[in-house]
């Protein structure tokens, strides 16, 4: 669920004004960040100080950097320009860091492209051994990546630390991966010629990467780029570039040769017009709205790129009366409340057939009513706050909308008494399709309730949309298991779970929800161009 620029879901994220790419909507007025700032709790405070705390131990680490990364050194922006990065907890700055733009993003093309001319020559054993030392850099630093995790993004430490091991597995499978990159030999029709498939490295690569899961979103795409030869142009969304900056510096440290992998961050449109005007990027893969990921495709239609895109999903999560009521009530409130709600994957409606619609809905209250909503650094917590108070807005507007037409909140439904970016654990019962809940992804931790009567009614109302990135189905039947998964219109199909995201299965959705696969062996193939070779006249001396 993917980041998915700043507001870049990103299938999610609601995008503003769009050249190409939107800019950041984050940063507060000063008269809403005094009002906040003298209406702090005690509690707050003491967040507030912890989380100060973790920065600057984050900075003495080396990790917290704040500039660009350009042919393997740290750049401040031409122009010296910077933005802020905010704690959505707490609203307070976390740091500075430079916004860069469209000559930034050349240099580092420019450097991505005179580093793939060696990169690419690498054996094969040559770059699994340096995203193997990545990896295991990731994993060593896996706490201080976690917390700035946490600081930036406002996920429970608990998750971020499973971002970093989910993350992290991209490099580690991408190392073992470089290495069985096959060709073919293909059966000549004439006995005096041979024919062969090569494969090679497409060339420099642009990632843009969205704030959800500010590692895991940009080593899903950096780890089989350099596995395959390529080298890459990330841009980290401005919400939470400071996740992908550290790990860009433990990949200095693996001893990845300067210039191949590169990062810059800032003024979103004019990134993203370098990045698609550019001859020398051969390729773009993005992770966000479907939104932008039409405009990413129409923009590199100029100069022909590969296009891999992973865009906004309307997750359904199907309940039927034959379920283990505790397998399918654990499994919805991973798929729907994970990153309080924050992926491209989470279950955005959850049909439950109406023999054991009043049964689910009492379990599922029962659940998430228990559920832990705090700063991310505190214990216990489950649950983060939304990234930032437009994304509170959009789930306000959700729930608005689906209660003026005759839905009901039997949970939460407003904003959380801690204030700032939280929001309650909610749940909304009689729920139907034609509501925006139902048609738009929230993008937050509400949980909407569809009754229908048949398998054949399920399957309809899931697959009543453009959409077709995650789907979950809880039943016992294997039958019915099979039917239904064959039947959905979607990339990705959880039978009785609702955390299915690996880095050894392919991840990519149907219809408007993208093209393409990341991870897995089909992941590697989104970065290599096929090239045939005819040898002739092979019988002569």
């Amino acid at each position: 669920m993917a980041t998915s620029l700043a507001a870049m879901n990103l299938g999610t994220m609601a995008l503003r004004s769009l050249k190409l790419l939107s800019r950041p909507s984050h940063i507060l007025s000063n008269k809403l960040q005094m009002q906040m700032q003298h209406s702090i709790p005690p509690l707050t405070r003491k967040i507030s100080m912890d989380a100060r705390s973790v920065a600057s131990q984050l900075s003495s680490s080396g990790l917290l950097k704040t500039q660009g990364l350009i042919g393997g050194k740290w750049r401040d922006a031409y122009d010296g320009k910077t933005i802020k990065v905010y704690n959505p907890a707490t609203g307070e700055s976390v740091a500075d860091v430079a916004c860069m733009g469209g000559r930034e993003t050349n240099d580092a093309i420019s450097s991505a492209y005179d580093a793939f001319k060696s990169w690419s020559k690498f054996t094969a054993a040559e770059r699994s051994k340096f995203l193997r030392k990545w990896y295991d850099l990731l994993m060593a630093h896996k706490e201080e990546l976690a917390q700035l995790m946490t600081l930036e993004q406002g996920k429970p430490l608990k998750e971020s630390m499973g971002e970093v091991n989910y993350g992290a597995g991209f490099i580690e499978f991408a190392s073992e991966e470089a290495k069985r990159i096959y060709g073919d030999i293909i059966p000549a029709p004439l006995s005096d010629r041979r024919l062969f498939v090569l494969k090679q490295p497409v060339g420099v690569v642009g990632a843009i990467t969205p704030w959800n899961f500010p590692l895991a979103m940009i080593t899903r795409k950096v780890g089989p780029a350099l596995a395959c030869g390529c080298t890459v142009v990330v841009k980290p969304s401005e919400l939470t570039p400071l996740t992908a900056l550290a790990a860009a510096e433990l990949s200095i440290q693996a001893g990845i040769p300067a210039g191949v992998v590169n990062v810059v961050m800032g003024n979103a449109p004019d990134i993203g017009d370098a990045l698609l005007a550019s001859p020398q990027v051969r390729k773009i893969t993005f992770t966000g709205s479907t939104a932008v990921g039409k405009k990413l495709m129409a923009g590199s239609a100029e100069t022909v790129k590969k296009v891999s895109l992973e865009l906004g999903g309307n997750a359904p999560c199907i309940v039927f009366d034959d379920a283990d009521l505790d397998v399918a009530i654990k499994g919805t409130i991973a798929a729907k409340f994970r990153n309080s709600g924050q992926t491209c994957v989470c279950a955005n409606r959850i049909l439950v057939q109406e023999g054991i619609y009043e049964k689910f809905a009492n379990a599922l209250l029962d659940a998430v009513q228990n559920m832990k909503v705090g700063d991310g650094f505190s214990e216990g917590v489950v649950q983060g706050p939304l990234i930032n108070d437009a994304a509170v807005k959009k789930v306000e507007s959700l729930v608005h909308d689906a209660t003026s037409k005759g839905a009901k909140v039997i949970l939460g439904g407003k904003r959380h008494s801690l204030g700032f970016s939280f929001y309650e654990p909610t749940v909304i019962s009689d729920v139907d399709s034609e509501m925006l809940i139902s048609r738009e992804e929230a993008f937050g931790p509400v949980a909407p309730l569809l009754r229908f009567k048949t398998e054949e009614d399920a399957i309809r109302i899931a697959n009543d949309t453009n959409a077709g990135l995650g789907s979950y189905v809880f039943t016992n039947s294997i039958q019915r298991s099979w039917r239904v998964a064959e039947a959905l219109e979607y990339g990705l199909v959880g039978v009785n779970e609702g955390v299915i995201s690996t880095e050894v299965a392919p991840f990519g959705g149907f219809k408007q929800s993208g093209l393409g696969r990341e991870g897995s062996k089909y992941g590697m193939d989104e970065y290599l161009e096929i090239k045939y070779v005819c040898l002739g006249n092979m019988n002569k001396d």
